[in-house]
């Protein structure tokens, strides 16, 4: 490869990182109106965020077009390999992440359709969307920075967001055991909830991909402990 091909070819990796980075800001933007306009009862902004979920889709068929043409022309090896096949995976969980924030938003409409939100479990739910953001967003800085200590840390946090759903769960159950009438809304509230485990779930695979990038090791379906050794060696 002579010099000014292999500087297109750098260019070429760098650029597809980006716009996953992109994407991923897009995503955490989805997330961030989503919990808001929950918490707040905005139904405009609701909206909005069900209709932007079109951008994230069309923006993962074109990074993913992406891939397959920089495989085909630059048949990539080793650490640029890896690069690639990972990007193919973290925007999948990016594209799922941004569904969960749209699931977010209609399942906020249907509930404030149906009376005003109860405030107790809203705010546990705020808290644990507060935390898969936060997930989130690291995921995103590990990758920008390729820090696998960074994505290994996510991974732990991951059991934090379990036991807050948990939590909620519970307090939901309490509430439609008081009074059969908020069954549905709660079942809604939970539904809610089971969408922001699952972004903690999404952060903690793409975690996993930073740490795949750069030691080559495939850490999914790993013990915790495991995983850390090898992010951390």
């Amino acid at each position: 490869m002579n010099e000014h091909s292999s500087k297109q070819y750098d260019l070429d990796l760098e650029t597809l990182r980006s716009r996953v980075l992109e994407m991923g800001g897009l995503v955490e933007s989805q997330i961030l109106s989503a919990i808001d306009a929950l918490t707040s009862g905005d139904l405009r902004e609701l909206d909005a965020v069900i209709a932007e979920d079109h951008r994230v889709n069309a923006l993962e068929v074109s990074i993913d077009t992406d891939c397959s043409q920089l495989i085909a022309r630059r048949q990539p090896a080793a650490g640029d390999l890896r690069m690639v096949l990972a990007v193919i995976k973290i925007v999948t969980d990016l594209e799922r992440i941004g569904d969960e924030a749209a699931k977010i938003a209609r399942m906020g409409k249907l509930s404030y359709g149906r009376a005003r939100m109860p405030s107790t479990p809203i705010a546990a739910v705020k808290h644990v969307g507060d935390i898969a953001l936060g997930m989130l967003r690291k995921a995103l800085d590990a990758l920008a920075r390729l820090d696998t200590a960074a994505a290994a840390s996510i991974v732990r946090e991951d059991f934090a967001i379990d036991e807050e759903f948990r939590a909620i769960v519970r307090q939901l159950i309490t509430f439609m055991m008081e009074d059969p009438r908020t069954i549905s809304q709660s079942l809604e509230i939970l539904w809610i909830a089971k969408a922001i485990e699952r972004i903690g779930d999404h952060s903690k695979n793409m975690a996993e991909q930073v740490i795949y990038i750069v030691k080559g090791t495939d850490v999914r379906h790993t013990t915790v402990e495991e995983l850390e050794r090898e992010a951390l060696s």
